[in-house]
């Protein structure tokens, strides 16, 4: 039912992400699909609080993200299944919405912590990604 299956990790809360990554993990097993994990380096760059950090601020952040996604794989992904990583950097929501059709897939996978007074107003990118998403989005609690 599902070949290829976009799994969005906040490694901010990587313990709290274990059971999203073991459904998603669940779920390629099941349907014998490609796994897609991501997880999004926000861009600081473009707003005032850019200016506060060094140049290569960025970058580095992304190179960080990238190693601790490969670490938080090899701990949680089992080796028969079929998985890569993806480091978005941007916009989170829009960057998952993005790569999810860069790698044509067809579910989305991601957690949603308890919303704040504040996601009321503005939204959380869970629900960004579940009103904008052209495809199947499991939202695991």
């Amino acid at each position: 039912m599902y070949k290829d299956i976009l799994v969005s990790i906040d490694l901010g809360h990587a313990e709290s992400e274990v059971r999203t990554l073991q459904t998603a993990v669940d779920y390629a097993r099941n349907f014998g699909s490609r796994l897609h994990v991501m997880t999004v380096v926000p861009d600081y760059g473009m707003s005032i609080v850019g200016g506060f950090f060094p140049k290569e601020h960025e970058q580095g952040a992304i190179d960080h993200a990238n190693e601790a996604l490969h670490k938080f794989t090899k701990e949680h992904v089992p080796a028969d299944i079929k998985y890569r990583h993806i480091v978005g950097h941007g916009s989170i929501y829009r960057e998952i919405l993005r790569y999810a059709g860069v790698v044509k897939a067809d579910l989305i996978v991601l957690s949603a912590m308890r919303p704040g007074p504040e996601d009321y107003l503005i939204g959380p990118n869970a629900a960004r990604v579940v009103r904008h998403a052209g495809i199947s989005v499991l939202v695991v609690r």
